[in-house]
């Protein structure tokens, strides 16, 4: 996207601070743009479920992929939430040339919110290049990128929306598509990056990798912005427009797949609202705009409590999704905005916090004057070369002592 189209498309956005606040949490940075059609791709035959984990039923090839790499939308097999086989769709890159003998480093990108309905998958994003950051310094570096779509973003079935388990499952399945998909390289060894929703997609990457997919060997886990309190993150933002909406599409979603009654938090009044925030896709300031006209409503009527985080079932399900430590040789690296007002630097310090106490060792990234919607994109490249030096068997560093 050019500088001049994204002053463009800033301005509207500088005019309402309000805005602002969504646009924190929701936007893809550098995205913008319509998905394309959802095709029968996306719909195999129950049949097809047949199959380990991290197998692949299908692949297309994609145009557009930078450096002349090869890009694919694949559909593969994965774990659900009652440990049930289901399918999963994503993209896979691979760059140009022969692999090395012992195969190519694998990045897993984790994506921040895009929706949670079918047709808001990335990998039917017109822009989806534009939006895995880092992916031309991946694939200059001769890294293979396997970013998932996670369950029901693409496939036909309720998105699981900021519930960990399922979020990682289809991560380090992707990653297996990755390492034996022709022509990738059959690299074992992989990092994890992510943004946001994808921030906490990679810690539980870390979390269960070594049980989930033992074969294969996490180097690393970068997260920008990531989210690790959902108690407090649901409590802190229930009055903004972001926070609204992240409420609304958390409750939307864990009401379809964990069976928890929305009727017991939410004003009947607000139900519209929220079935049509729950229908729109999320890519672009655009969209940002008329999520922010969709969800007004919900300032009049929304929850008929105090806050979801303080009743159950729902603390308990946010508390089931928030991250815990990871096992402590797996090096992190943490990067957050100091004006993020939707995952605020005290929570992530906390979080660092935690893992320092079980010896892990934490890069920790602050990033002056950037808000949430930025934090992947001003750390990329740091990102990248701390990747790039785990792939290298460096020594991690380790801000812990400070």
């Amino acid at each position: 996207m050019s500088r001049i189209i994204s002053r463009r498309l800033a301005e509207p956005l500088r005019a309402n601070r309000k805005l602002l606040l969504a646009a924190a949490f929701l936007i893809l940075a550098n995205y913008a743009g319509t998905a394309s059609a959802q095709t029968s791709f996306y719909e195999p035959p129950r049949s097809l479920l047949a199959g380990e984990p991290g197998t692949l039923i299908r692949q297309e090839p994609i145009d557009g992929a930078p450096l002349g790499a090869a890009a694919y939308r694949v559909l593969y097999r994965s774990t659900g939430l009652e440990d049930e086989p289901i399918f999963v769709s994503g993209v896979v890159v691979v760059p140009q040339g022969e692999p090395p003998a012992s195969g190519r480093p694998i990045v897993a990108w984790a994506h921040p919110t895009s929706g949670i309905t079918p047709r808001c998958a990335p990998s039917l994003a017109i822009f989806l290049f534009q939006q895995i950051q880092g992916l031309r310094s991946f694939v200059e570096r001769g890294y293979v990128v396997a970013a998932t779509d996670y369950p029901g973003l693409g496939t036909p079935e309720t998105h699981p929306y900021l519930v960990g388990d399922s979020e990682a499952r289809a991560v380090i399945d992707a990653v297996r598509v990755a390492s034996t998909m022709p022509g990738a390289g059959g690299g074992k060894r992989f990092a994890v990056w992510g943004h946001s929703q994808g921030g906490q997609a990679a810690l539980f990457t870390g979390m269960i990798a070594k049980t989930y997919a033992p074969e294969l060997a996490l180097v690393g886990v970068a997260a920008a912005a990531p989210a690790t309190d959902l108690v407090t993150l649901m409590n802190d933002d229930l009055n903004s427009v972001g926070g609204k909406n992240i409420t609304a599409m958390t409750l939307w979603s864990w009401h379809r797949v964990y069976g928890a009654a929305i009727d017991k938090v939410v004003d009947p009044r607000a139900m519209p609202a929220i079935d049509s925030l729950a229908h729109e896709c999320i890519e672009g300031p655009f969209d940002l705009i008329a999520r922010q006209r969709t969800e007004k409503p919900l300032e009049q009527h929304f929850l008929v409590v105090e806050g979801p985080a303080n009743i159950e079932p729902w603390r308990s399900l946010l508390e089931k999704n928030t991250p815990g430590a990871l096992p402590p040789d797996v090096p992190v690296f943490l990067a957050q905005g100091t004006t993020d007002q939707i995952i605020r630097p005290d929570v992530t310090r906390d979080y660092m916090g935690r893992l320092c106490k079980v010896g892990s060792k934490v890069k920790l990234m602050m990033l002056p004057n950037i808000g949430h919607g930025r934090a992947a994109q001003a750390s990329t490249i740091a990102a990248v070369n701390w990747m790039t030096d785990r792939f290298a068997g460096e020594a991690p560093p380790n801000d812990c002592a400070n």
